[in-house]
């Protein structure tokens, strides 16, 4: 029974992260000139879930949530592409994370170290991601190069948010609920 509750938990929690990075996409959209991207505050969410759901629902949350948040906005095009590259964002932080776990290594500042490496790495692959991606969509090298630098811009302040909420729900009842926590190297 407990083991069942367990796995509702986690369901709802994968629905109500998938459902934060729709809206986090949707409220703030900036777009980014000579592309048809923008800038959004989801990645802030993608890096909160992966931390609190872990990697297989982090990563579910992340790419469904993200894609959902394009269809949703008229960007529907990008969908496939956002929903391989946020997921695959989610699952190299992840990564990140669960190496410094097999290592030791993710107890006190050496674990929110992991985690921004993780998240730079993450964000580093979206980049590239969505690059590629419209490099094959524009049909050149050269008028992708514009959104890179929004595609890090976003990336970096959607680390930042995500590292203050997640120091900040630490210390709180919610903070027992995530999947990694760099206050507890057992996890």
């Amino acid at each position: 029974m407990k083991r069942q509750r367990f796995k509702i938990n986690r369901i709802v929690m994968t629905a109500m992260f998938m459902g934060m990075i729709i809206a986090l996409t949707m409220i703030i959209r900036v777009p980014i000139p000579g592309t048809h991207g923008y800038i959004h505050l989801g990645d802030s969410m993608i890096f909160l879930a992966v931390l609190a759901l872990g990697k297989k629902n982090g990563a579910i949350a992340a790419g469904f949530g993200s894609a959902l948040a394009d269809v949703i906005g008229g960007y529907a095009i990008y969908a496939p592409v956002t929903l391989v590259v946020k997921a695959l964002m989610a699952v190299v932080v992840a990564a990140f994370i669960e190496q410094a776990l097999k290592r030791g290594h993710f107890a006190g500042t050496a674990g929110k170290a992991v985690i921004a490496g993780g998240m730079i790495a993450g964000g580093a692959l979206m980049v590239a991601g969505y690059y590629a991606a419209e490099v094959v969509m524009y049909g050149n090298f050269i008028v992708p190069l514009s959104g890179v630098w929004m595609n890090a811009l976003q990336c970096t302040v959607g680390a930042v948010l995500a590292l203050m909420l997640d120091h900040s729900l630490q210390n709180t009842p919610a903070g027992r609920m995530f999947a990694y926590s760099p206050g507890d190297a057992r996890r």
